[in-house]
């Protein structure tokens, strides 16, 4: 498995990630299909070489990412607009899809291009270890993933995991995000070397655990007050 830095980048490693805390709260339950076998990999696909014409910008033209988790983060910028201070360009997760493939998208707003990720998803999601995340909850101490709309906070540091990215959770599914400790980091278990070998990545407390090669770029981009949009 090698490492492109051209457009769309790889991820997967082992260790836990520490982004969890206390306190309870409501739990959202959302069954997903589980794939009996592993599924085949893609290839490595080159970025979308993107036109602007006269009339404007095509967004994501080669259809990269689902067209309705594009259009629910578009609504979803509008509604938390007094969030999101900056729109040249929004972070997208979807959790349909196995954790082993692309599923964190950056969507330029601006040029249209798309670049995309692995990230990992919470073991409480995934108890099975299956691949997919199958539930959600935003309850602290539930090491699952939470869906809906964030708003990024900027570049951090923390004891346990090291670099990272804040987010603050902006509807019911994820207002607790600061509480549970819920951020953008590296791990090992996200690591192209542990894909490679586990054909999945790990799992985190909840948190988008992407590659460590990964969070450089992200955390330089992502900066404070882009949407970050998950859903399934």
């Amino acid at each position: 498995m090698r490492l492109s830095r051209r457009g769309l980048i790889l991820g997967g490693s082992a260790l836990l990630a520490g982004c969890s805390s206390a306190a309870s709260t409501s739990s959202l339950q959302l069954a997903g299909a589980v794939a009996p076998n592993l599924p085949t990999l893609p290839d490595r696909a080159a970025p979308a070489a993107v036109q602007i014409t006269d009339v404007g910008t095509t967004i994501d033209p080669h259809g990269v990412v689902r067209k309705d988790l594009i259009e629910r983060a578009r609504a979803a910028m509008d509604v938390h607009g007094h969030k999101i201070s900056k729109r040249d360009r929004m972070y997208l997760v979807d959790f349909q899809k196995f954790s082993g493939e692309d599923r964190l998208y950056e969507v330029d707003l601006e040029g249209g291009w798309v670049t995309a990720y692995r990230t990992s998803h919470g073991r409480g999601s995934d108890p099975a270890h299956s691949g997919y995340a199958q539930q959600f909850s935003n309850r602290p101490d539930s090491h699952m993933s939470s869906i809906g709309a964030y708003a990024t906070a900027g570049a951090s540091w923390g004891s346990q995991q090291g670099p990272n990215v804040l987010l603050d959770g902006l509807e019911y599914s994820n207002n607790l995000a600061r509480e549970r400790a819920i951020i953008i980091h590296g791990a090992d278990y996200a690591d192209p070397a542990f894909l490679a070998r586990q054909g999945k990545l790990g799992r985190s407390y909840g948190c988008f655990s992407v590659s460590h090669a990964d969070l450089i770029p992200l955390r330089e981009r992502m900066g404070e007050g882009r949407l970050l949009f998950a859903m399934t």
